[in-house]
């Protein structure tokens, strides 16, 4: 039995880990512009900068929860660990813009197995209950000022040592959690078939790789192109789902799907994901683009985002367990709909503190809250044999979305852009911050699916 003081240490552990592999998703937004100038890309060839590491995230992310549960949660993780700080380090080191693309792949490869091997790790420490809720919702808080943080921090590290330390700091965070894993943490695996299903892990994969590959390259595509591939990504993903009925060890056991909690929870997480990378990659190309902000000062302007959803994820940890996921997601949804259209007004002349530090204020503490409830709707009640492939479903379903989201307000600012004038670049960006709204109702249809709190303690008993 562990005691109770050496699980929240833990849980300090793994959220540092969480934190560290969100952020590496966010943190690089801000350095873009530094590594094009130094390193070299064909044509919009910097993208796959942050893309690769969307791509092979949230393509591999299932997989990687299957093989905590099959290897050992533990030990997984500490591979994943190693794994991610030699990447990292590949990363500083990149000689070319190939190179870098390369070693950011690599990166989110290791992150697919870190992140769903952390999360089964803080299920598997905390049982089903409170405990689990308030562990879980410090995680989704973590994750949620992870996705915020990059441009505070990135800003500083860029102007200040290079773009390179963007990556190299991941290195001794790596050590020191390896360095404390085996007294910290428990090992533990699923207790099903051992077998290892090859043919679900390559459809899925595929379908997930096909799928955040057509996004993200659809603003230079044709839409035919675009078309074909979300086509071939739902047949891969039927097939999986054909192949999973059959499987004598599925890698998704389709049951899970029968809980509207983590259906609903999984929609309300990829509603953040999309939102939370969307608007902050909207916010970084108007601050610095159409203000002419240097990194360091959009860092500054930024920090009010991650700030308060700090403070969102504190109040929205302590009413989840007061009235329930479903109210907290839906009232933190529609709050940050509102700091959403405060950022729809923002002109090539609006001063900081005129609209965009109260957009951004609002935005945050929406995210700050809606992250936790949705974590906690995603993962309260799944019992511990799928524990790792149900963290890598939700840790799938925000970096899906944030890979996504960027994808679409993206294609939308570029549509809606005649020129490269400061004016006609706002023009743009504000209709992309119109599209937040898209993303929002996404979210509000999850929340939909969940039961109040009410209902839920009338039907425990009967399920117990």
């Amino acid at each position: 039995m562990v005691s109770d003081s050496k699980r929240w240490l833990a849980l300090a552990l793994l959220c540092l880990t969480g934190f560290m592999i969100i952020l590496d998703a966010s943190i690089v937004l801000v350095a873009v512009p530094s590594i094009e100038r130094e390193l070299t890309f064909s044509t919009g060839g910097v993208q796959w900068v942050p893309s690769g590491y969307a791509l092979m995230f949230g393509g591999l992310l299932l997989l990687g929860g299957r093989i905590s549960d099959l290897l050992g949660r533990r030990r997984v993780f500490m591979t994943g660990l190693l794994l991610f700080a030699g990447s990292s380090l590949l990363c500083g080191f990149a000689w070319s813009g190939d190179a870098l693309v390369l070693a950011r792949g690599l990166q989110g490869a290791a992150a697919a197995v870190l992140a769903p091997s952390a999360l089964s790790i803080v299920m598997t420490t905390f049982p089903s209950g409170a405990d689990r809720n308030k562990a879980l919702g410090i995680w989704g808080a973590t994750s949620g000022v992870g996705g915020t943080a990059g441009s505070l921090i990135g800003g500083p590290v860029t102007d200040g040592l290079g773009w390179q330390w963007i990556f190299f700091i991941n290195v001794p965070v790596c050590l020191l959690v390896v360095a404390l894993a085996p007294t910290l943490l428990m090992d533990s695996r699923g207790p099903g078939r051992r077998g290892f299903d090859v043919a679900g892990a390559g459809t899925v994969t595929a379908a997930l790789i096909v799928l955040v590959y057509a996004v993200i390259e659809a603003p230079a595509s044709s839409a035919l192109r675009t078309a074909l591939l979300v086509i071939l990504s739902a047949v891969l993903f039927a097939a999986f789902v054909l192949v999973e009925k059959r499987s004598a060890a599925p890698l998704v056991p389709l049951r899970i799907f029968r809980s509207r909690a983590l259906v609903g929870g999984n929609l309300i997480t990829i509603a953040w994901g999309l939102a939370a990378f969307g608007l902050n990659f909207v916010y970084t190309q108007y601050a610095q683009l159409a203000l002419g902000a240097s990194a360091v000062r959009y860092g500054l302007m930024s920090a009010v985002l991650a700030a308060a959803a700090v403070g969102g994820s504190i109040i929205g940890q302590h009413l989840v367990t007061r009235v329930g996921p479903r109210w907290v997601a839906s009232v933190s949804l529609l709050i940050a709909g509102a700091g959403t259209t405060l950022m729809t007004q923002l002109t090539v002349d609006s001063g900081y503190f005129e609209l965009a530090f109260w957009g951004l204020t609002i935005f945050g503490a929406g995210l700050g809250a809606g992250t936790v409830a949705g974590s906690i709707a995603a993962l309260s009640d799944v019992p511990g044999e799928d524990s790792g492939v149900a963290s890598g479903l939700q840790n799938a379903s925000f970096q899906i979305g944030g890979a996504v989201g960027v994808a679409v307000v993206s294609a939308v600012a570029s549509a809606s852009t005649s020129g490269t004038s400061p004016l006609a670049l706002t023009h743009g960006y504000r209709i992309a911050f119109a599209t937040v709204w898209v993303f929002i109702a996404i979210g509000l249809a999850g929340c939909g699916l969940l039961l109040t709190r009410k209902r839920s303690l009338r039907l425990e008993p009967a399920a117990s």
